[in-house]
């Protein structure tokens, strides 16, 4: 059977897979990324990790036709460099040209959180609209957008990002330079920044305040956009779960308005699950291919 393989390159972990033509996903392995180590030693981590799926007890059983990656940002187009906020041995990393040698196949890639928009779509809890928003809340914050069935590039690829609109004036310093950014306040580091204990550990109050400032940043692409879906997943929103989404869809119903109240306006969860990110960077490979079916 044909598959690609799908890369999901985050600030906390790098997880691989094989996804088939149907989104289906085998021989998963992930590792958690080492801060410690330069450039070089993260990139021979993700080879160790590639290495593993390839070597995977059922990866004979599949044709692999190319590489699909989604990486966190901020990239250059098509991932000729990466520059992760949260992996800071990785300024400017040659990432695409470095996998192609590699691997020597077909390498294609995009924001992760682009990617996964464009996976929600194939699979997940957008299937069949052509208008959306789709967000990770995790280490980081990170979004897609997709408008009249396409999805919004931007000047560098990075559109979507909705981790750095501003969701509290004069808030916590962000990574970015600005404060008060969405990432600062919402996403697993903040947390961890601000409570003084990681996102697993969070109370009641942590995680409401958390939905607040996700639904608050929701409500601002939407009322720019007319959109009235939002698809999120990521480890600290689905770990949360649905007191989180409660407080997100509250906060939505507040600041979301529409002229006639002609949309109802939704925070979902990500309906591919902690899968997304991998059929995501898998969805790319596909529609490469001209098999996104």
């Amino acid at each position: 059977m044909d598959a690609v393989l799908a890369l999901d390159l985050g600030g906390t972990k790098f997880a691989a897979a094989l996804v088939d033509s149907r989104g289906e996903v085998h021989a998963r392995e992930q590792v958690l990324v080492d801060h410690e180590v330069d450039g070089e030693g993260v990139w021979r981590q993700l080879v160790g990790l590639i290495s593993d799926v390839l070597g995977h007890p059922e990866a004979p059983d599949y044709t692999v036709l190319a590489c699909g990656v989604g990486s966190a940002g901020p990239i250059s187009p098509n991932l000729e460099s990466v520059s992760p906020l949260n992996l800071a041995a990785w300024r400017d990393f040659p990432l695409r040209e470095r996998l192609s040698d590699e691997l020597e196949m077909l390498v294609v890639g995009d924001l992760d959180t682009k990617a996964l928009a464009v996976g929600e779509g194939w699979k997940g809890a957008a299937q069949g609209r052509a208008n959306y928003v789709a967000m990770v809340v995790s280490t980081g914050i990170g979004g897609g957008i997709v408008l009249n069935g396409r999805l919004l590039d931007g000047t560098s690829g990075n559109a979507g990002h909705i981790g750095h609109i501003i969701v509290a004036p004069d808030g916590h310093p962000c990574t970015c330079g600005a404060h008060g950014c969405l990432e600062a306040e919402a996403s697993g580091t903040a947390i961890a920044n601000i409570t003084g204990a990681p996102a697993t550990e969070a109370n009641y109050a942590v995680i409401e305040r958390t939905g607040r400032m996700v639904g608050r940043g929701v409500a601002s692409v939407m009322n720019l956009l007319e959109l009235d879906l939002a698809v999120v997943g990521g480890s600290v929103a689905l770990g949360f779960g649905q007191p989180f989404f409660d407080a997100a869809q509250a906060e939505l119903d507040t600041l979301c308005r529409f002229p006639g109240d002609v949309l109802q306006p939704a925070i979902v969860p990500a309906g591919l699950g902690d899968a997304a990110p991998l059929v995501g960077a898998a969805a790319v490979a596909w529609k490469t291919l001209g098999r996104l079916g």
